[in-house]
């Protein structure tokens, strides 16, 4: 956040994606921290693995990406997220997704398996701390609302996925939010689904996922098959997050 309100300078990936110093200063402190918490657990982190250091993984280690939708802090309209994810037997069995930049104190989704999920905002002196739990909501046979990205969008594959919907999804109401927030609108039942068809790697949507899993969601390859983690290269598939049929 010190990064966020001043100058700095923005460059670019391999893949064009953007990379400011924030990326990185926030992953130094995350990894250093889970090393510390759980010192047996690998942790696989974006810039890390853009740098070519890719970890030997065993059944539980860390995914991190220390700030999802970089594009978006560049922008500075505050929808940028730390997503912290723990993997078990190829599954995210805890997550957080933290918006640092919305409200005092900022928004935390957060969700384990046998745990439920949960919403936190406040910073607890200019807005009380609350915690409410979170349950994705029953999608409704009509009204349908989706949760879409807000710089990532591929409006020719999302038209043909809401046409091949049966019956077909027509004048569906939109929710565009940056990173992961995606997934924390249909956790707590402001959205009932997001498509995502562009490319992502595991570290975009292990934490999100834990938390939809949690909060009775579930997150599919266009397969139906729930996404798995730890694959050689970490890149997810196309995927639907959605809530309860």
């Amino acid at each position: 956040m010190a990064i966020y309100g001043r100058a700095f300078e923005v460059r670019h990936k391999d893949d064009a994606s953007p990379l400011t110093e924030a990326d990185e200063a926030a992953e130094a402190l995350i990894v250093a921290a889970l090393r510390t918490l759980a010192p047996g657990w690998p942790v696989v982190a974006e810039e890390a693995v853009a740098g070519g250091q890719v970890p030997v993984l065993g059944s539980c280690f860390w995914l991190v990406d220390p700030l999802d939708g970089t594009r978006e802090f560049v922008a500075r309209n505050g929808e940028f997220t730390v997503n912290i994810a723990l993997v078990h037997g190829g599954l995210p069995v805890l997550g957080v997704v933290y918006a640092p930049a919305l409200g005092p104190g900022g928004v935390l989704y957060a969700g384990a398996a046998g745990q439920g999920a949960w919403r936190e905002d406040g910073d607890g002196r200019q807005q009380p701390l609350r915690r409410r739990p979170l349950q994705c909501r029953v999608r409704p046979a009509r009204g349908a609302v989706l949760a879409c990205s807000r710089s990532h969008a591929d409006e020719a594959r999302l038209q043909g996925w809401l046409q091949a919907q049966q019956p077909p999804w027509l004048g569906v109401q939109r929710l565009a939010a940056g990173s992961a927030l995606k997934f924390g609108l249909v956790a707590e039942g402001q959205a009932d689904v997001y498509p995502r068809f562009g490319r992502t790697m595991e570290w975009d949507t292990a934490a999100g996922h834990a938390l939809l899993r949690a909060a009775g969601g579930e997150v599919l390859d266009l397969q139906g098959q729930p996404l798995r983690y730890g694959k050689t290269g970490f890149e997810s598939p196309h995927f639907v997050a959605r809530g309860l049929a």
